[in-house]
């Protein structure tokens, strides 16, 4: 099989490799699509994906789908052709402590499709084939195809991040930075019932793609924010923007951090946080919202409008470095 594996800064290739067998309780996975994330460029281009430090050559890629084309010994349930999608998460079996309870995101040692985090790396899914256990698997309804499944992991980190909001149904939601992520936290928070959502970033592109998300109001960032907003996701992840962020939250409002923030010392205007006695919290991927985002693309929530590009395998490298440059998300054909 083929697939895309980093070695080192600026070094990612797309090699041959043995095509892998699956175990007991395990299915092989024929790859189709997969999402190239912010994680997937950080190790391209850095080695490094937040604390996450490659130690040796790793396969990218955790947004992923594709049909299953082996079934290990023991599995019932599934089916060859079946169309599938992966929650890329092996939590380990520790005993969550009773403040996090249900909390899977939130074990200490969490192995993720495509990431250097833990020794071994735990390799992605941005190759032709994948073994995947059982409990990963999300079958995907008739009608929903793998190329649009392959978004089901950005989404339910998206639905994560509104869930951390509590109840938004009738409320308005504002949402800072309409990137990937930010443009799917408009179309979660409109799903799960939002009045309105209004959105915010410097770039017109990026705009444009929240509104077709279903922004009901945009602003220019550079300009202005929306202000008074009593639920509000910060989801670009820029320092520099959280002191305009806290003085547009209403007082006793909540904030959502979904956006990574640098593990390095970054001066940011936080005055606001204690004068408005506003709740500042972080939103860490997801449990099992993949399901309901399987579920609601199935059932006709549209981010086609996310999609920038489409590359295939081969030409990873530069469907990578398109990802580097644009808004919106670039897809790869990895059958």
């Amino acid at each position: 099989m083929h697939a895309v594996v980093v070695h080192g800064p600026g070094d990612v290739r797309v090699e041959q490799r043995p095509d892998p067998a699956p175990g007991p309780g395990e299915v092989l996975v024929a790859m189709e699509w997969g999402g190239i994330c912010g994680s997937d460029i950080s190790y391209a281009r850095h080695g490094a994906s937040g604390t996450a430090v490659l130690r040796h050559p790793l396969v990218l890629g955790h947004e992923v789908a594709g049909r299953i084309a082996v079934l290990g010994r023991g599995v019932s349930g599934h089916a060859v052709d079946d169309a599938v999608t992966v929650h890329p998460a092996s939590p380990s079996s520790e005993a969550l402590p009773s403040l996090i309870a249900g909390r899977t995101n939130l074990h200490q040692e969490v192995r993720y499709f495509g990431s250097a985090a833990f020794e071994p790396h735990e390799d992605g899914g941005f190759s032709t084939y994948r073994v995947v256990r059982l409990d990963q698997l999300r079958a995907l309804p008739a009608g929903l195809s793998t190329r649009i499944a392959a978004l089901a992991e950005p989404l339910a980190v998206a639905l994560h991040a509104v869930g951390r909001l509590g109840d938004v149904r009738g409320r308005q939601v504002f949402v800072n930075g309409a990137g990937s992520i930010g443009s799917l936290v408009v179309a979660a928070a409109k799903a799960r019932g939002a009045a309105s959502v209004l959105s915010a970033d410097v770039s017109a592109e990026a705009l444009a793609m929240a509104s077709a998300l279903g922004a009901d109001e945009l602003f220019d960032a550079a300009v202005e924010l929306p202000s008074d907003s009593a639920l509000v996701v910060e989801a670009s992840g820029v320092p520099a923007a959280l002191g305009a962020v806290l003085r547009a939250t209403a007082r006793g409002g909540t904030v959502v951090q979904v956006g990574n923030l640098p593990i390095t010392p970054t001066p940011a205007v936080l005055g606001d946080l204690v004068s408005r006695e506003i709740t500042w919290t972080g939103s860490y991927r997801f449990v099992d919202e993949i399901t309901e985002a399987v579920a609601l693309l199935a059932g006709g929530l549209d981010v086609t409008p996310l999609i920038a590009a489409e590359y295939d395998l081969a030409d990873a490298v530069a469907a990578i470095d398109a990802a580097a440059t644009t808004a919106g998300k670039v897809l790869l054909r990895l059958s």
